[in-house]
């Protein structure tokens, strides 16, 4: 059934790429862009740094001297047409990573109106964050390779209809497949703990209320929600294949209890592996060139601290600063990570015999059955919780997800073709309740990147980097990267 679904997903994925050109054939002349980088790492230390690594979409390696060669082609959405397509591919070969060689992207996508349809791998960022310059969303930040799925909704805010553009509205739902058993069973070994053939599903719905034009403060409220579903799972040398009929994806998009026998044990828990995090925002930009706008993503992993039922301690709080045009600063992050609580260090699901519930230990990123939230090793969520890949003992699982962190994310222009980045963070890590640090352990982590676009070479850039870090949680490294690449497109005539 599993491979049946293999084959069916990509006939599908294949038939959409090349269909939907002839579907939407009467367009405006069209253009494709292609981009080419190849891109090295070269690392002293236990492992390339940790911004070398992370908020990469999966293209990281923590193995020193470490690199890749993309080519891709895309035929991006025209947002000035009511209907219209888009359709790219990615390919990747890289060396001293988790593979040599990724389809990184392949997808098509449909545009109507406001309304959304993708089909395929494609890179999507997390929702709520600058991606350039934050530590990452809690639930889905674009630190893992993206899932092939089938998306659909409104991705980009679209006013309600008869508010005069004072409140918008965006939310999608998604269903897909996680792709990396065979490297799951590569990194825990025969005998480790691990899935395969897991189905995943997604959802989000985000509210905006203020018109800039006529007062500059505006709010964001929003929900989003993934679960990890069907497919099998290793569990200490046996085997437990989970059901993925109709009923469980129903159950995944609407949370549902079901029972399920494990370790000899009848459990009440919500299907697969659920978790979601809450968004708050609010923004005040009294020009066009500048802004500061407070934000606050509180994770949940159980009903408990999705109703309130325990306080709301642990989140994510931030604060990004847009500033007038100048040759020093142009945009400023500062993020606060709190996970240490997660609701407190005890846990009792209730049973017949004992029917009373405590809703702690929550653990964050992690599950009994489905290890953990993950693709091909990098984390799916904010990557300061460090990434599975980093693990040395081959365990699949979030090792620190109980830590405190400070983050800070700079970026300007000193020239019209120099753009600079600098990310700094530093946690304090209690590892987890199941595996507490003996000590806690601080690390810190930093990266200077400097990207150049050559007026004179249209298309050109060229980057170099410099990371490092230090601390007892991943321990001292220090990195260079270079990168060099050409963006360029080319019309196609009308048909």
């Amino acid at each position: 059934m599993n491979r049946f679904i293999k084959i069916k997903s990509g006939a599908i994925l294949g038939i959409a790429s090349f269909l939907l050109p002839i579907v939407a054939g009467a367009e405006q002349p069209d253009s494709l862009r292609y981009e080419g980088e190849v891109r090295a790492t070269f690392s002293g230390g236990s492992h390339t740094p940790f911004w070398l690594v992370n908020n990469l979409q999966g293209l990281g390696s923590p193995e020193k001297n470490n690199g890749f060669v993309r080519g891709a082609l895309f035929k991006d959405l025209n947002e000035e047409n009511r209907f219209t397509w888009g359709a790219g591919v990615d390919l990747v070969g890289a060396w001293n990573a988790q593979s040599p060689f990724y389809i990184h992207q392949l997808y098509g996508e449909i545009k109507y109106r406001s309304l959304q349809g993708l089909l395929g791998s494609k890179e999507i960022w997390g929702e709520f964050t600058n991606h350039r310059l934050s530590s990452g969303d809690l639930l889905y930040s674009g630190n893992a390779l993206p899932v092939p799925q089938l998306r659909l909704g409104i991705f980009d805010y679209a006013d309600v209809w008869g508010c005069k553009g004072w409140f918008s509205v965006k939310g999608y739902f998604a269903y897909g497949m996680f792709t990396d058993s065979k490297w799951q069973k590569s990194k825990a070994g025969i005998e480790g703990n691990r899935t395969e053939n897991v189905l995943y599903h997604s959802k989000g719905l985000w509210l905006r209320g203020g018109n800039t034009d006529k007062f500059p403060l505006r709010g964001e409220l929003g929900i989003e929600m993934a679960t990890q579903f069907g497919g099998k799972a290793f569990v200490d040398g046996e085997w437990y294949h989970m059901s993925h009929g109709i009923k469980e994806w129903l159950k995944a998009f609407f949370p549902k209890y079901s029972h399920s026998t494990f370790a000899g044990e009848d459990n009440r828990s919500v299907e697969g592996n659920m978790m979601g995090a809450y968004n708050i925002a609010l923004a005040w930009r009294p020009k066009a060139d500048w802004s500061i706008r407070a934000y606050y993503e509180h994770f949940f992993e159980d009903e408990s601290q999705m109703t309130f039922e325990y306080g709301w301690k642990d989140g994510l709080y931030g604060i990004e600063v847009q500033l007038p045009e100048n040759r020093f600063v142009s945009n400023f992050v500062y993020e606060f990570l709190h996970t240490k609580d997660q609701t407190g260090g005890v846990l009792w699901n209730a049973t017949p015999e004992v029917p009373e519930q405590v809703s702690g230990r929550d653990d964050y990123y992690n599950h009994y059955l489905y290890n953990c939230w993950q693709h091909w090793g990098m984390g799916i969520g904010n990557p300061l919780v460090i990434s599975p890949v980093f693990n040395t003992n081959g365990m699949l699982h979030f090792l620190n997800n109980r830590i405190i962190g400070h983050h800070f994310g700079l970026e300007g222009n000193p020239t019209d073709e120099l753009n600079y980045r600098l990310l700094l963070s530093f946690t304090r890590s209690w590892g987890s309740y199941d595996y507490q640090a003996p000590d806690v352990l601080n690390n810190f982590n930093g990266l200077l990147e400097v990207t150049w676009t050559p007026n004179k070479f249209r298309g050109w850039f060229g980057k170099v980097g410099v990371a490092g870090d230090t601390g007892k949680l991943l321990g001292k490294s220090f990195g260079v990267l270079l990168s060099i690449g050409k963006t360029g497109d080319f019309s196609l005539k009308r048909r």
